[in-house]
């Protein structure tokens, strides 16, 4: 899937209510919420060495939504 089509699989929830596994959904991007306000998610940004995964803070981006899949 892409970006844009996981933004619209399963349902909506708010960001206060997101729980680990639920999609956090960016502009052009998607990461895996973990709980206690962080993500992971695959990243190509320095300074880390390029590509591979990371994890976050959920709010470095604006949300675009929150997708509870399962």
């Amino acid at each position: 899937h892409s970006s844009a089509a996981l933004q619209s699989c399963g349902s909506e929830v708010s960001y206060s209510n997101a729980q680990p596994g639920d999609l956090i959904c960016y502009a052009g991007h998607v990461a895996i919420y973990m709980g206690n306000g962080q993500i992971v998610n695959a990243s190509s940004s320095a300074p880390y060495p390029i590509g591979g995964i990371k994890t976050n803070v959920a709010t470095y981006r604006s949300i675009m939504t929150v997708r509870r899949v399962l």
